[in-house]
């Protein structure tokens, strides 16, 4: 299949023909688990070469050093979405998939040396397997009734302005999110893999299968991380 063809394309894998849907799907979540696993791969060597500390350092110098890098993963996740989304260059789609993969690893440090530290690095397991679990759950619900779930596209993102307003009154200002915070979030990163792994079958074209595998990529690393949150919070 040519470039020009691939960018001409504009109907859904859902009109698509079976053997081109099937393989659309198959490379989304091909790149789903190459993301994952890289991720899993640069949280090892960060941590295991001494070069997380100091990232972790500089991370959690305060609340205004926080939100700063909160503002600046935002910032990087745009672009990498727009990079993922590119309809001209594959090649940018992957580097959109790339960057969001490593702006994933840096952000994810703190949390997991503070869960480390507290709860002992068996809960960072533990928080993984649930969490591939949950996602591996709604994923089936998705696939099984074929439903099409793009009328949470709104809810979620009300929702997602409302989460970040408390993360930042907390940053600010000292207000404790606690777990009640924190099992809302799961939930919400829940109903997030719902949408996205829907559009998969209904939305998406099937030259995106970059762009999807980093939106359920970004919504598995959500759930993951306030699944940890729990964890660790429960045996501090």
């Amino acid at each position: 299949m040519n470039t020009a063809y691939q960018n001409s394309l504009n109907y859904s894998a859902a009109e698509a023909l079976p053997e081109e849907r099937a393989s659309f799907i198959r490379k989304t979540y091909l790149h789903l688990a190459a993301a994952i696993l890289t991720f899993v791969g640069l949280e090892y060597f960060l941590i295991s070469s001494g070069l997380g500390g100091a990232i972790a350092q500089t991370m959690l110098g305060g609340s205004v050093s926080w939100l700063m890098v909160l503002l600046a993963f935002m910032g990087v996740s745009m672009l990498a979405n727009w990079w993922a989304n590119s309809q001209t260059s594959s090649l940018m789609q992957y580097l959109g998939l790339a960057l969001y993969t490593v702006a994933e690893a840096i952000i994810f440090v703190p949390l997991l040396f503070i869960a480390q530290f507290t709860a002992g690095s068996s809960v960072i397991l533990e928080a993984g397997v649930v969490t591939i679990g949950l996602f591996l759950g709604v994923t089936a619900v998705v696939f099984l009734t074929r439903k099409d779930f793009s009328f949470l596209g709104p809810v979620l993102a009300i929702g997602g302005f409302v989460a970040l307003g408390f993360i930042v009154v907390n940053l600010l200002f000292g207000f404790s999110l606690g777990n009640v915070f924190a099992f809302a979030m799961v939930a919400f990163a829940g109903g997030s893999i719902l949408y996205e792994t829907s559009n998969v079958l209904h939305r998406y074209r099937p030259n995106q299968h970059v762009a999807a595998s980093l939106a359920l990529f970004a919504s598995i690393a959500l759930l993951f991380w306030y699944i940890l949150r729990i964890f660790t919070s429960s045996r501090d």
